[in-house]
């Protein structure tokens, strides 16, 4: 019963609006998940030997600050943090893995929610609305972002629970329904030496996506192999640096409907939403097949 919304800007014009223009989308699917809802927007790429960590804390009064200076003292690195509210984007020139090693050792009530040179997460409990002016998106600039309001089913109401979860570097991923298979998934993931934060079945797909992609899969090839692993019913859309996917299952029972124009592409659970954007009148809008792998930038 969740809401699912992606938007990419091709008219660069358009990306100072990005925050403006996605705000009514999801607020659209807040009838579809009132529950939890959350984002993954595509802004201010970091370049060279830098990357960018979204972070997340149960408290707004974390010392987000003495978290990046401990990091730079004890790394020896380069380190520079923006708080947004219960979250934090850390930017750092320290190996990933170190950065990740140390998280987990001196800050284990921290999570971390995504990584990358210009994806930045943001996700909480509480109406879309509410979550959307909490993290100040509206004012956002970027390319492109996806979105997701939860109705929980099958697991717990908590901020970790909540939507995208991480694939991988600039990956993120989203859903709409239920995985039959996840808790056999879930094992079999971990003995390859994944870990969850939650007991939600979207966690284990965008883990079995991250496995498929350290292993050296394209996330192309990582998808058309979901067909095969994955039970259940569900529709994806999976963030990318350069846009997103939309993946869904065999039967494709789980609503979806793609648009384009000239100046942007949209998908959503429900047309309601893309009606929202500038242009939806005069939009090419078609209902994406099963099993079929639509995509806006490099899938490689």
């Amino acid at each position: 019963m969740c809401g699912i919304v992606g938007l990419y800007l091709k008219n660069e014009s358009l990306r100072p609006q990005l925050g403006r223009l996605f705000q009514p989308m999801l607020s659209e699917m807040k009838s579809r998940g009132p529950d939890s809802a959350g984002v993954a927007i595509y802004r201010n790429p970091v370049t060279g030997s830098e990357v960018k960590y979204s972070l997340a804390h149960d408290h707004a009064q974390y010392q987000w600050q003495q978290l990046s200076d401990e990091l730079a003292e004890q790394a020896k690195c380069k380190s520079r943090i923006q708080q947004i509210d219960t979250h934090a984007i850390l930017v750092t020139d320290a190996p990933e893995k170190t950065v990740r090693d140390w998280l987990k050792e001196q800050h284990p009530g921290v999570r971390l929610v995504g990584s990358g040179s210009s994806l930045e997460i943001f996700k909480e409990v509480g109406l879309p609305d509410d979550v959307y002016e909490r993290f100040g998106l509206e004012s956002a600039n970027g390319t492109h972002m996806i979105g997701h309001t939860r109705m929980a089913t099958e697991s717990a109401v908590t901020t970790a629970g909540s939507h995208p979860f991480a694939t991988g570097a600039d990956l993120c991923l989203v859903h709409n329904g239920s995985l039959s298979n996840h808790n056999r998934l879930r094992e079999e993931l971990e003995k390859s030496g994944l870990e969850f934060q939650t007991e939600n079945d979207t966690e284990v797909a965008a883990a079995y996506m991250t496995l498929k992609i350290r292993e050296g899969a394209s996330l192309r090839a990582a998808l058309d192999q979901a067909l095969v692993d994955l039970d259940g019913f569900y529709t994806f859309c999976v963030g990318t640096e350069t846009g997103f996917a939309v993946l869904r299952d065999p039967i494709a029972c789980k609503h979806a409907v793609l648009a384009e124009t000239e100046d942007w592409v949209a998908m959503a659970t429900e047309y309601r939403a893309i009606a929202t954007l500038p242009g939806s009148n005069t939009a090419s809008i078609w209902e994406p097949k099963p099993q079929t792998i639509y995509a806006w930038g490099d899938l490689s």
